[in-house]
């Protein structure tokens, strides 16, 4: 039987995106089950003691920086250490990876989730545009601009608002975050420890 894996994750978060492609390929693999749970990690962290970037002391927004600089370059995974729209609001785009996932199933919801975080630490794109999100959906052979307005709708909103509470009461304080077997893991430097898990 297959296993299943819960992802929670913030579109925004740079950790999420250099762990996005290894993480589709492992649970692809692994022929695992994945829950996609886009979540607004603002309303997390006000529960959990996290900080926003901006609020954080400058050393440890130095290091987030020589942290991501040292990941992308072992990875080989493209980073722009200083993208032209952060932070941006993606409360749009987690919506529009829900509709997709209602639409057209969990395979085309992880595709275009790496093709939104691409487009912003990148491709120097705006994810919190409409249009834009249109433009990638279109572009991942999707109607874009069909898919963006069911994403505005309020029942998108409270599939987001469920993922969000159920990050909240499952104690999820970061992106990305891994849940196999009730274990959890945070952050894409855990991804091996995420693929014992799947192999067990």
């Amino acid at each position: 039987m297959s296993k299943q894996v819960d992802y929670f994750f913030a579109p925004l978060s740079p950790w999420a995106y250099l762990g996005h492609a290894r993480f589709v390929d492992m649970v692809r693999r692994h022929d695992a089950r994945v829950e996609i749970k886009p979540m607004d990690i603002g309303k997390v962290f006000s529960v959990s003691g996290g900080l926003p970037l901006a609020k954080r002391a400058p050393q440890r927004q130095a290091y987030r920086l020589t942290e991501l600089k040292r990941w992308s370059e072992h990875l080989g995974v493209p980073l722009d250490l200083s993208p032209a729209f952060f932070p941006a609001s993606v409360d749009l785009a987690s919506k529009l990876i829900l509709a997709v996932r209602i639409a057209h199933g969990v395979d085309a919801a992880l595709d275009l989730t790496g093709d939104i975080m691409r487009a912003m630490w990148a491709e120097r794109r705006n994810i919190a545009d409409a249009a834009t999100l249109q433009e990638l959906a279109l572009a991942a052979g999707h109607d874009g601009e069909s898919l963006v307005k069911v994403a505005e709708t309020a029942p998108m909103q409270a599939a987001y608002d469920r993922c969000t509470d159920e990050a909240i009461a499952r104690d999820v304080f970061g992106s990305p975050w891994y849940v196999v077997d009730g274990e959890h893991f945070w952050g894409q430097d855990r991804l091996d420890f995420v693929e014992r898990a799947l192999a067990r």
